[in-house]
């Protein structure tokens, strides 16, 4: 988590806390990151990596 800066400050309910942050690391045929999205829409995830492809 640390290597993929996962490890962050997060707010719940007025209280911040330390824990795992939410992304979505888009890999190319080749294996390597070619985007990362840092704020994931949980209710429109596909999507939101469908237009981070240009799909």
């Amino acid at each position: 988590m640390n290597a993929y800066g996962l490890w962050g400050e997060k707010k719940f309910m007025g209280k911040a806390y330390m824990g795992t942050t939410r992304a979505t690391f888009l890999i190319d045929e080749a294996g390597n990151i070619a985007h990362i999205i840092s704020k994931v829409d949980t209710k429109n995830h596909t999507a939101q990596i469908m237009e981070t492809w240009g799909l």
